[in-house]
């Protein structure tokens, strides 16, 4: 099996509540990462229908349950047209590799099927089939969003599939944006999908199998000349979201065609580049109960014309939202031909939020124009890594020159310390870097580790899905 690319991770770290059982917080070790294991688990065909495998980049398709590590995957069907023209892969770890356990049957889709999964099981995919029957049709057309609940114990045994119950009769499609994640301790998932450019409709599912629905509204644009669509409202796509004790975080970006220095569509839209140019969020104490709180911004790249991609989030026991993102420079055509005094720039960046107020701001790692050639290129940029001893750690990736000369790709790791400061980063000693991944996550209900997994691209070979353990310290 050809061996993966390595990726640059950074981890930062900062105190976790104790876990149950555990007694005062250990001394920290120092990272000194091992790899265990870089393998390629599949590849694929692009299926030229704007999504690839790892689309659903604010969820993740990597879930360990106990000994048990699964992936899902997808599959281009050379006899259906886009956009509904892929269908989900369902992979299982075992001692020696990878294999495939299971594939949809009849089921098209057009974007990849997060995951997510409880200690000892169920083990839960969510689908999002579309209802158009001839696979010949082109463009998209009505889906039916479906959870599908797997026995990691038995994973060729029939599944279960799961229909939320939704408030009222929402106009699903094949665009869902859907946000998926889980509350391993109650046992309680929830999906969010988009419904147009107004809200996105919400189901959670309780541990007695019940369910609470509700709509999340939009924000209202703030800058209506800058809007990309008649729309009054700004989407949050690609959302990191978490759900603990009821409560939910939820973080997205919102696409802007203009920004400071352009007004009119001449020098706007998808030809220059990715829009995302606004970081939102917004959170509930108890979704049962309680509304959302008043949309937060938590950065923007209306000033130089870049955009931003939601990173990762995680909420420490005083409920504060440690939220990551990552911002990107100008599209390069653009800026040399009409604004050459703009700085071509990549970083990665940190805030907290607590009780409604941003109460940290930190830039974590920056590079470019006027700085240095190293940068940090993935939109799934940067991932976060929880550990039984209550250390946070953040990875990501970096290519470029370092200040000898040297050409640089890899991953990295860097902990956020208990002070808000960060440790020097440290490279994962990857033969193949990851330039973009998923990792098991405890959003998506696998344990705090002190060893990090990851699912995603190699470095030279993006068709390729490769996998990739390593021991932090």
């Amino acid at each position: 099996m050809v061996v993966g690319c390595a990726t640059l991770l950074v981890c930062i770290g900062t105190t976790l509540p104790a876990a149950q059982g555990e007694g005062s917080v250990h001394a920290r070790s120092e990272l000194a990462p091992v790899v265990e294991v870089e393998e390629d688990v599949y590849t694929y065909e692009p299926a030229d229908n704007g999504a690839d495998p790892l689309w659903c980049r604010s969820c993740t398709c990597l879930v360990r349950i106990g000994e048990r590590l699964f992936a899902s995957g997808l599959e281009t069907l050379s006899g259906a047209k886009p956009l509904n023209n892929v269908r989900w892969l369902l992979f299982e770890h075992t001692a020696d590799d990878w294999h495939l356990q299971r594939v949809a049957e009849e089921d098209r889709t057009r974007e990849p099927c997060p995951l997510v999964g409880f200690p000892g099981g169920p083990l839960f995919l969510s689908a999002n089939p579309t209802l158009v029957e001839d696979p010949q049709h082109e463009g998209g057309g009505p889906a039916r969003p479906e959870i599908l609940s797997f026995d990691p114990t038995d994973i060729g045994a029939p599944y279960q599939v799961i229909l939320p119950r939704w408030d009222g009769e929402p106009s699903f499609t094949e665009h869902s944006y859907r946000s998926f994640t889980c509350d391993p301790s109650r046992r309680e998932i929830i999906l969010f999908q988009n419904v147009g450019y107004t809200h996105s409709e919400w189901a959670l599912r309780t541990g007695d199998g019940e369910w609470l629905t509700g709509k999340l509204v939009w924000p209202e644009r703030e800058h209506t000349e800058i809007a990309p669509y008649d729309s009054t409202r700004a989407r949050c796509n690609y959302a990191t979201v978490v759900l603990t004790d009821r409560a939910v975080h939820f973080c997205g970006a919102a696409a802007y065609n203009r920004w400071d220095r352009v007004r009119t569509m001449e020098r706007a839209g998808r030809e220059w580049g990715p829009r995302w140019r606004r970081l939102m969020y917004t959170w509930t104490p108890d979704i049962g109960s309680a509304e959302f709180s008043e949309w937060i911004e938590i950065s923007n790249t209306f000033e130089d014309g870049g955009w931003l991609f939601p990173g990762d989030l995680w909420v420490d026991e005083d409920g504060g939202a440690h939220i990551f993102w990552s911002e990107h420079a100008i599209n390069e055509r653009l800026r040399d031909s009409f604004f050459p005094d703009i700085k071509r720039r990549w970083a990665l960046k940190y805030a907290v939020v607590r009780d409604g107020e941003i109460t940290h701001r930190e830039t974590l790692t920056e590079g470019g124009e006027g700085l240095s050639d190293l940068v940090t290129p993935s939109i799934g940029n940067p991932r976060l890594q929880v550990t039984p001893d209550r250390r946070l750690f953040i990875c990501y990736y970096v290519r470029g020159r370092d200040e000898s000369g040297e050409q640089v790709s890899e991953n990295r790791v860097m902990e956020i310390l208990p002070d808000a400061g960060t440790s020097e980063p440290v490279t994962l000693p990857l033969q193949h870097p990851l330039t973009d991944f998923f990792t098991a996550t405890p959003r998506g209900g696998s344990p705090p580790s002190r060893t990090l997994e990851m699912l995603g691209y190699r470095a030279g070979a993006r068709q390729t899905v490769s996998y990739a353990r390593v021991r932090l310290y």
